[in-house]
């Protein structure tokens, strides 16, 4: 047997398929930014997206509620599916894993072994502790054959190639050198590789992409699901996720393309993200539809009122939010023409005051954006 590969280094090429898929993908999270919409549609299209990962990521898994019955369950309703009890549990963890996945994300907590551990006991027990690897090996068939599939690593290197792989995303997302959704492919990919549990991987490797995503940049408020690509597709999702020559771990599959794979999972992203600019922009036109002339009216004094509130530096930073809706400490510094300190000072006073918010909590590369109010603000302008 070959000594196993212990440090990931994924191969891969950027293909004009990947290229243009990213180019999707930033087109159409820039457009949903952007849009007028309020705080109470937002939270709408976030819960609609919660309960659509919810289904679809367990339906993925064979589970056999419909979207009606997993949004009853998010609503608290208990004992109503008899006969599908571990569908009902199924569904209710993986909500509590994705409140688990939630609070973290605003405690800006790191990737790491522990953080995944806790997931996936969260999505298999519904407890808040940390799961241990696989102790034995595992494979995974096919359903209708039942011949082996994918036979992933020994339990025995199960514990170095996880501590490998929250390595390389820590420092991908720190050297800024990947896209961020390649990060989060690539991730998904290696996850999925390893299978370091005996069920419940595919949960697990879902929500932290989203935990990645979210962590880069890429959350959008959280009103996006790409598990119903996932589920729609799901057949493209095993054949990209099936490469190399064979079908055991040791045997080409640390050094295969995973090219394929990136492909399917850019594209989920790209769709993922024009539906719900869809829906937001629908929801922005319905708004419009139902405005009046006195309402423009009183639009704009709000607007000359809300103007007069602000700071010096404060009407100053404003232009800059114009040209870039998302902007570091150094952009504010340099276009204030004060030094990072002084910059530092004033955003820390400005996030008190709800005149902006952090977007990407990462310290190495944070950014901040103007309230939803003051957005909408200076695109009306």
């Amino acid at each position: 047997m070959q000594i196993p590969k212990m440090v990931f280094n994924p191969n891969f090429q950027i293909t004009p398929t990947i290229a243009s898929n990213l180019l999707e993908i930033e087109r159409h999270k820039e457009a949903i930014n952007i849009l007028p919409i309020t705080g109470k549609v937002i939270a709408s299209l976030r819960e609609t997206a919660r309960l659509m990962t919810t289904h679809y990521s367990t339906q993925i898994e064979g589970n056999s509620l419909t979207p009606e019955e997993v949004e009853k369950i998010a609503k608290g309703q208990e004992g109503g599916f008899p006969g599908r009890e571990r569908d009902e549990k199924e569904v209710r963890n993986y909500f509590l894993a994705l409140e688990y996945v939630e609070e973290q994300l605003r405690q800006d907590a790191p990737i790491s072994e522990k953080l995944i551990r806790t997931i996936h006991s969260m999505v298999y027990k519904g407890a808040r502790k940390q799961s241990p690897y696989r102790e034995g090996q595992n494979v995974i068939k096919d359903g209708s054959s039942g011949s082996i599939v994918y036979m992933p690593p020994e339990a025995k290197d199960v514990a170095s190639l996880m501590k490998d792989l929250t390595g390389w995303i820590d420092e991908q997302i720190e050297m800024q050198e990947l896209p961020a959704p390649i990060i989060a492919a690539l991730a998904h990919y290696q996850f999925a590789t390893i299978h370091p549990y005996y069920d419940g991987n595919g949960r697990t490797a879902r929500l932290l992409t989203t935990f990645i995503l979210h962590k880069t940049g890429y959350g959008m408020k959280g009103i996006y699901s790409l598990e119903e690509y996932y589920a729609k597709n799901l057949q493209g999702y095993y054949n990209a996720l099936t490469i190399g020559e064979s079908h055991n771990y040791y045997f080409g599959r640390p050094e295969a393309d995973v090219t394929p794979f990136l492909e399917y999972f850019t594209e989920g992203m790209a769709i993922a993200f024009q539906r719900v600019r869809e829906k937001a922009f629908n929801y922005k036109e319905e708004q419009k539809s139902t405005g009046s002339g006195l309402e423009q009216v009183n639009s704009t004094h709000y607007q000359t009122e809300k103007l007069r509130e602000l700071r010096p530096q404060q009407r100053q930073v404003l232009s800059l939010f114009q040209k870039s809706r998302e902007v570091n400490l150094q952009e504010i510094a340099d276009h204030l023409g004060i030094n990072a300190r002084s910059a530092n000072g004033l955003i820390k006073k400005w996030l008190e005051q709800n005149f902006i918010q952090i977007e990407n909590p990462s310290k190495k590369a944070r950014t901040y954006i103007l309230e939803k109010d003051w957005e909408r603000i200076i695109l009306e302008m």
